[in-house]
């Protein structure tokens, strides 16, 4: 080691070694052989092979089944105000780079794909949306979100508050409560309301930060909805999981003849439709309340094919590893259905946002629901998350959004 460590060393198995010498952040419990020193629920260790190695330095999570979050492999860092401000510095330069103008509504940072384990932070133009979900940040958060405001700030950026969505269970795992609310930046007063407007692709929503879905607005699918603006000219679009409206607002906006979207609930149908108002395209859409599941069969027992242009946006249909079989059916029985339904030379958008179905099950399905609906698929494009939810590919959780676009022949 290059300096003198003062932390408490937890000594990993060679499996555990293996690992994480190929760059994967995380250590579970079952590879710590022991630990060496006491080290406090959130606080930082160093992890260290059986032959003395350092491996890196990371957050201690006692309840959780990882129990080191690496947020460094570097002997010599100092981990202080400096370190999270570079760090904050990185990921928001990033942005900048990959976004290039396109920085008032994005992710800011993606969790351990920029070094904060546990950490998002999505902005939506003046307000930044924050969810932590380890022990460890949770202890550094009162260091690490002024450095956020500050370093935003710095860069022109008009920033009056940062509201965490604390309020999902998975924060139990680390013993964690939950909870929402304004963060209190020193010095300064909370914002009056949770309510902001954001401009995607041209196109205006209102995100409600407090009560919307996860931090208020879905960010990941940004250019796959421009992906399928540019083919919806003089199409009958069905936009299905539709949640506020995204894609069939870039749908109608790219010329669609006319888009039907589709949700479950009403309360995002509403907010839909209010956003289709504030872009002035009602005129070209309609809204349903419906369960999708239910929705395709009653359409193709009409005898028709009403639209030549469906998309499938659904939530994840698993969350773990144990749900991946029952998700696989669930993914394939829209995926069927919605085949059956378009005509020949129809176009099809399907995604999958969960990580536990990964790309090769994802396709295997699409072939197996092509196949039983008597179709072939001609793939226009396969897409992925937008650039600022980065993809590390020795962290395979980092890598979740499935999109593609085919013509059906």
């Amino acid at each position: 080691m290059k300096a003198e460590r003062n932390f408490p060393r937890f000594i990993i198995t060679a499996k555990g070694t293996k690992w994480t010498e190929q760059g994967h952040p995380w250590i579970y419990a079952d590879e710590v052989i022991r630990e060496e020193g006491d080290c406090e629920n959130g606080a930082l260790a160093d992890a260290v092979s059986e032959k003395g190695k350092y491996l890196g330095t990371g957050f201690v999570s006692r309840q959780s089944k990882i129990r080191l979050r690496l947020i460094s492999r570097n002997a010599n860092n100092r981990f202080d105000g400096a370190f999270w401000q570079r760090r904050i510095q990185y990921a928001w330069d990033y942005r900048k780079t990959v976004m290039g103008s396109d920085i008032s509504c994005c992710r800011v940072i993606f969790g351990e794909a920029d070094g904060f384990p546990g950490l998002t932070v999505d902005r939506f133009s003046d307000i930044l949306v924050t969810q932590t979900l380890s022990v460890g940040m949770e202890r550094v958060k009162d260091l690490v979100f002024p450095l956020l405001v500050k370093v935003l700030r710095a860069d022109g950026q008009d920033i009056r508050g940062i509201y965490e969505r604390n309020d999902v269970a998975i924060r139990e795992l680390e013993g964690l409560p939950q909870n929402k609310g304004w963060y209190p930046l020193p010095g300064e007063d909370a914002p009056d309301n949770t309510v902001t407007e954001i401009c995607e692709n041209g196109i205006f929503y209102r995100v409600d930060v407090e009560n919307g879905q996860k931090t208020g607005f879905f960010l990941d699918q940004k250019y796959n909805r421009l992906a399928v603006a540019r083919l919806a000219e003089g199409k009958r679009v069905l936009d299905c999981f539709t949640h506020t409206g995204s894609f069939a607002l870039n749908a109608a906006m790219g010329g669609a003849e006319h888009v039907t979207a589709v949700d479950i609930s009403a309360s995002a149908i509403e907010m839909a439709k209010a956003n289709a108002a504030r872009n002035g395209l009602t005129d070209r859409m309609d809204f349903v309340v419906a369960d999708v599941f239910d929705l395709l069969p009653e359409l193709a027992a009409k005898g028709k094919a009403p639209y030549d242009f469906i998309i499938l946006d659904p939530p994840a249909f698993t969350k773990s590893r144990k749900t991946v079989g029952s998700a696989q059916r669930g993914y394939k029985e829209i995926n069927l259905r919605a085949l059956k339904l378009l005509p020949r030379g129809g176009y099809f958008a399907t995604a999958s946002c969960s990580h536990f179905m990964p790309s090769e099950l994802f396709v295997k399905m699409l072939r197996s629901a092509a196949l039983d609906a008597g179709v072939e698929l001609r793939q226009i494009e396969a897409r992925q998350q937008a650039p600022d939810h980065p993809i590390l590919w020795n962290v395979p959780e980092t890598d979740y959004l499935k999109f593609y676009i085919f013509q059906v022949v």
